[in-house]
């Protein structure tokens, strides 16, 4: 929810970066920096007021949806120029690493490794995406084939709805902005109201570049507004959106009366399964380096973590050992491993798991009990190692998005498999163990998008990603993520 204030009152963002010194939408190559109304930008740390930026409603998202559609009518880019596009953006983006990564960290509290390792991660998208862009090149099927000659043509899907979160505000959106430019889209950007600031950066670097007026529109305000608009509208084509489960269920009956094809990374449950074989210093820091990234803000992080009971005490001493020499703060200061949770909403839930946790018999060896802010910036939460989780706890049924673990015990690789697909989310899994032969089992049985093997390893741009279940459709990264955004048709030509 947007917070909004009075447009009378006015911020310096450009103090921040020379990157922010138009803080607003964009708009067919225009600069949108005035609405009736303003939202607060604040650095969750420290509560600093970064910026005041304009609510834009529906009268702007419609704008921004004629001029793409406006643009998808003139003649498609050639392949040539799209991935032009592409590698003056990877250029960019690198030019001005270090300014993005201090606006990452500023308004959504990281550490500032992690936010330029975002920036690294949202350049491998654009470059994959420059690097195979051939793979659109039309495709003749071997023939003649019912007296015809018969080519295959991967067309643009259109006007796009790209609406990303807060967690990672680069990231997310350069899975969908790389991949739509490539196909040769026309997009509707909607960022996170906590984390706009990043897309606004990155527009201050795509209106350097010669894309076509209308090819990235950006769009800030209301998330129930600005959607809305999106997904009645019979313009927008393909809707691509990171988020809880609970809002693709939301996006999936507002977009059925156009038929929009849909693009949904939703929530996780992931499971970290460790066998008695695994190499334990390997597992303990594949996983703290997976769960408290983001201070355990992502939908990858490691949710469930089962440990084989012949392992469990020499695992968990390890991993205590290592958890309570993390460092909770600020994002920009020296060492600094955990940063806050984007707001008080988060604070509570993660406090409830842990309290509901507790009070079904898990034991806390790790982290202490938070005393919750007065103010609405500074939602610290310490590492926390919890273990003798069970499934009714709503550590295990649910996401806790923040830096806890929930520990339980297994005996059989059976028990493991039937433990960690007991959820109705599916999208990244994580398992330990030498044995190639169980790895194989393994893959074949947990029924996730996302499986990593002795090693905590998220996603990479050049492999597909994306959910099982109600943990979403449609896949990012890869050739696949690129196909997502086109259209095959094939043209089947009498022959003389």
């Amino acid at each position: 929810m947007v917070k909004k204030t009075s447009s009378k009152t006015t911020s310096n963002p450009s103090s921040i970066s020379p990157l922010l010194s138009r803080p607003g939408g964009f708009i067919g190559g225009k600069w949108v920096l005035k609405g009736e109304q303003t939202f607060d930008v604040r650095n969750p740390a420290t509560g600093e007021l970064l910026a005041k930026l304009p609510v834009m409603g529906v009268k702007e998202t419609e704008a921004a949806i004629a001029v793409a559609a406006e643009t998808v009518r003139q003649a498609t880019p050639s392949l040539e120029a799209r991935a032009g596009w592409l590698f003056k953006i990877v250029q960019l983006l690198k030019e001005n690493r270090e300014d993005l990564a201090r606006i990452i960290t500023l308004e959504q509290g990281k550490p500032l490794d992690e936010s330029r390792g975002e920036i690294d991660y949202a350049v491998g998208f654009f470059q994959f995406f420059g690097d195979n862009i051939e793979v659109l090149r039309e495709r003749r099927i071997a023939g003649p084939i019912r007296g015809c000659c018969w080519t295959v043509h991967h067309r643009p899907a259109g006007v796009v709805g790209l609406i990303t979160p807060w967690n990672f505000p680069l990231a997310m959106l350069a899975k969908k902005l790389a991949a739509a430019i490539g196909a040769g889209c026309a997009s509707v950007v909607k960022p996170a109201s906590m984390t706009p600031l990043t897309c606004v950066a990155l527009w201050s670097l795509l209106e350097r570049i010669d894309l076509p007026k209308g090819c990235a529109n950006l769009v800030l305000g209301s998330s129930s507004t600005i959607g809305e608009v999106i997904f009645r509208d019979d313009r927008v084509r393909l809707i691509s959106f990171t988020g809880s489960t609970e809002v693709g269920r939301l996006i999936f009956a507002q977009s059925a009366n156009s038929l929009k094809r849909l693009s949904l990374e939703l929530g996780g449950n992931a499971p970290f399964i460790v066998f008695d074989d695994a190499a334990i210093e390997q597992a303990v820091n594949a996983l703290i380096a997976n769960k408290f990234r983001c201070a355990g803000q992502t939908c990858v992080s490691a949710n469930r973590v089962y440990v084989h009971r012949d392992i469990h005490a020499a695992f968990t001493e390890a991993l205590v050992e290592r958890v309570k020499q993390i460092k909770v703060g600020n994002g920009l200061e020296p060492d600094t491993k955990i940063g806050p949770l984007i707001n008080r909403e988060s604070f509570r839930k993660v406090s409830k798991h842990v309290s509901d946790a507790l009070r079904h018999g898990a034991k806390r060896v790790a982290g202490t009990a938070p005393v919750e802010p007065k103010q609405d910036w500074g939602f610290f939460f310490p590492p926390t190692v919890l273990t003798g989780a069970k499934p009714e706890m709503l550590a295990f049924r649910e996401e806790t998005f923040g830096p806890v673990i929930s520990m339980a015990t297994f005996r059989t690789e059976k028990e493991a498999i039937a433990a960690a697909n007991s959820t109705q989310y599916g999208l990244a899994s994580f398992v330990f163990t030498k044995d190639q032969a169980r790895v194989e089992r393994m893959a074949a049985s947990l029924y996730f998008g996302h499986m990593a093997v002795n090693s905590g390893v998220s996603p990479t741009p050049e492999a597909p990603f994306g959910g099982f279940k109600q943990s979403g459709m449609g896949r990012e990264g890869g050739i696949e993520g690129l196909l997502e955004f086109c259209e095959p048709q094939s043209v089947a030509m009498a022959n003389d």
